[in-house]
């Protein structure tokens, strides 16, 4: 056997298992992949997460208002609470108060249960005729 003799710019390729495998295309292509795939998977879990808080993000938001818009009513229904305007009617109501010249009347029900109802002025003394007279032909 003659040793075979390298041209100038001829270089001798191994013949290995392992310098085949990584010059094949395919080998190469498949280890691209796998390396895209590494990569590629916590991406998209992180941009999945992301996605997932930023519903709950806005969910919150719109509870914040809801919750805020409630506070505004409370807010206002204890303002009026406060008032004189419902210290005075809460007399009137639950502890039977009055104005001087006013007259509280008590009107039972069928039912058996008691109504009360406050008039602003004392009720003028008007026989019954006149009474259904007015109501008929002058409203």
């Amino acid at each position: 056997m003659s040793p075979h003799v390298l041209k100038e710019g001829q270089y001798k390729q191994p013949n290995s298992f392992i310098y085949r495998l990584i010059s094949n295309q395919r080998f190469l292509a498949i280890i691209g992949l796998f390396f895209l795939l590494i990569i590629v998977l916590p991406l998209a879990k992180t941009y999945s997460q992301r996605r997932l808080i930023e519903r709950e993000i806005e969910e919150i938001k719109e509870e914040i208002v809801e919750f805020e818009n409630k506070n505004q009513e409370l807010k206002e229904i204890i303002s009026y609470l406060e008032s004189d305007q419902s210290l005075e009617e809460q007399a009137r109501l639950g502890l039977n108060m009055q104005k001087p010249g006013e007259q509280v009347i008590v009107v039972n029900n069928k039912t058996g249960q008691v109504k009360e109802v406050n008039t602003g002025k004392l009720a003028e003394q008007k026989s019954n005729f006149i009474k259904w007279w007015n109501y008929f032909f002058q409203q």
